[in-house]
């Protein structure tokens, strides 16, 4: 009697747990793919990671920067839900109120979402935030990420990465942020040029700063009412040039030959950038309003047919302009060129993706963006599923649905329609997608940096953690240095008698603020970088 009583008491057991699955699976607005559906070989690689990921439909809440309110009933995230087992939930934030509606939502703790997006966020800061308690270590299971450790740990070097997970290290060693990886065009920004009026007239094109001049002079000659070179970056104009030499604007950068960190705005490299800008400036080779032109002022001169015609911008806009010029210019042709010292400095292929939540969902939003971070993960947030948001054309590029015969779909529009993209899930872009679905000018953009002799990419800086009191050190002195050297600059370029006596009482000032202070702090986290 007593074994039969037993009996009967598992399986009521039983019974109530399976009622429980039951009642748990019935509440949810998807149902588990058979093994078969979720094939490598129908929805794409996803490594050894297992799918789905739970069968229980555990809520997994994703913070996103995104104006779309629409995206949890969309395609891709009703797909994602399906694929995972897991019922992911998007929390739609506009991007003007996104930092501080994460900063509400960390120091509340328990409403904080399972995934928060870094927007606004430093990586000092989400550091700072997991090493008091808000987010979990990623390391702590790299081995059971496997798409993650396939690219950032097995494949890194070969990768071009092998710093990655090194840059986001926390100073007790952590890594409080899951990556994103390839999401960027090998080329998006650069020097722009007409290449109507350089074939018209026989201009070669420029290989330093000094030929850079005699061309924008030339230009100057041929149309003496235009200013050949017109910009609408304002103060951002002095970095842009300054990559070039190798320099970051007025901040601090890494010398890979003295393997020391320097302040770009008092190296012989910034002098030789504000020198280069001051002449443009004095011989009305640059927009006389190159700091304070709108992009309405900078986009007529660069759409008239002799007002301007070197620019630096979005690749973009090579078509866009065209399309703008086709009844006024018939004969435009807006084409990519090397920046003025032959290097672009790179669009990283790795960054910040998600902090997760420390608590009890922590392992399974990490086997989330491990999916999301597949080929699998990646196509679908980027494509969608074949046949009902996209079919491939001949040339292997995803046509999407309702966007027939139209290249480079904006990827608002694909996430407006489909839920593709979205800021906050997205890991990684698949090469097929529409942000790599260039024209032929973008196409000749990207084959013209990553096919240069002796290579078209500045070595990046590495990404440094900092203690408690070099953080003070920091924090009392580069802004005010930045500022003030942001004032030299303009001061320098735009006064005629600003020269060496100027530049050297600039760098006599800048020790004053505290620029050696500053390194002082940076290159003592190198060495701590350098042994980790």
């Amino acid at each position: 009697m007593k074994k039969i009583a037993l009996l009967l008491s598992i399986i009521m057991v039983l019974g109530a747990f399976s009622g429980c699955l039951f009642e748990k699976k019935e509440d949810l607005d998807f149902e588990i793919p058979s093994k078969s559906e979720l094939s490598p070989e129908k929805i794409g690689d996803y490594g050894s990671l297992k799918l789905p990921i739970d069968k229980k439909g555990t809520k997994i809440e994703m913070l996103c920067n995104t104006d779309v309110t629409t995206n949890n009933d969309s395609v891709v995230i009703k797909e994602l839900r399906r694929r995972t087992g897991l019922n992911v939930q998007i929390i739609a934030v506009p991007p003007s109120a996104y930092k501080e509606k994460a900063k509400v939502l960390i120091a509340a703790k328990e409403a904080m979402p399972d995934l928060l997006h870094p927007n606004g966020f430093t990586m000092e800061a989400i550091n700072d935030l997991g090493m008091q308690g808000a987010f979990a270590n990623i390391l702590d299971y790299i081995d059971e990420l496997p798409n993650l450790k396939k690219i950032y740990v097995d494949e890194a070097k070969e990768r071009g990465i092998e710093s990655a997970l090194k840059n986001m290290k926390a100073p007790d060693g952590s890594v409080f942020m899951y990556p994103i990886y390839d999401i960027s065009r090998d080329v998006n920004n650069g020097m722009l040029y007409r290449k109507d009026i350089f074939d018209k007239h026989g201009i070669e094109l420029w290989t330093d700063p000094e030929s850079f001049l005699d061309v924008l002079r030339k230009l100057k000659e041929l149309y003496p009412d235009s200013t050949p070179y017109a910009s609408k970056s304002g103060i951002n104009i002095f970095k842009f040039f300054g990559y070039s030499w190798g320099i970051n604007g007025f901040n601090p950068y890494y010398d890979e030959e003295t393997k020391t960190w320097k302040y770009s705005c008092e190296d012989p490299k910034f002098k030789e950038v504000i020198d280069l800008l001051k002449t443009m400036y004095n011989e009305g080779l640059a927009d006389p309003e190159f700091l304070t032109a709108t992009q309405a002022a900078w986009t007529s001169k660069m759409t008239q047919k002799d007002k301007a015609f070197v620019t630096w911008d979005w690749i973009g806009r090579l078509d866009m302009f065209k399309e703008q010029t086709l009844n006024t210019v018939p004969e435009y042709d807006l084409r990519y060129y090397y920046p003025i010292g032959g290097k672009l400095l790179p669009n990283g292929r790795s960054g910040s993706g998600s902090a997760v939540k420390k608590g009890e969902n922590e392992l399974l939003a990490m086997k989330l963006c491990d999916y999301l971070l597949s080929d699998s993960g990646a196509q679908l947030i980027t494509m969608g599923v074949e046949g009902v948001t996209y079919n491939l054309r001949d040339d292997g590029k995803a046509e999407y649905i309702g966007f027939e015969g139209k290249k480079g779909v904006g990827i608002n529009e694909l996430e407006s329609k489909y839920g593709l993209y979205i800021s906050g899930v997205y890991k990684r872009f698949d090469r097929r997608s529409s942000y790599y679905d260039f024209t032929e000018k973008e196409q000749e953009a990207q084959d013209l940096i990553n096919n240069k002799p002796g290579g078209g990419y500045l070595e990046e800086d590495p990404v440094l953690s900092f203690n408690a009191e070099e953080k003070e050190v920091k924090s009392k002195y580069e802004a005010s240095i930045s500022k003030a050297a942001e004032e030299f600059a303009v001061k320098y370029v735009l006064n005629e008698k600003y020269g060496d006596k100027e530049w050297e009482e600039w760098l006599k000032k800048a020790k004053t603020l505290g620029t050696e202070e500053v390194l002082k702090a940076y290159n003592n986290a190198q060495v701590r970088y350098d042994q980790l």
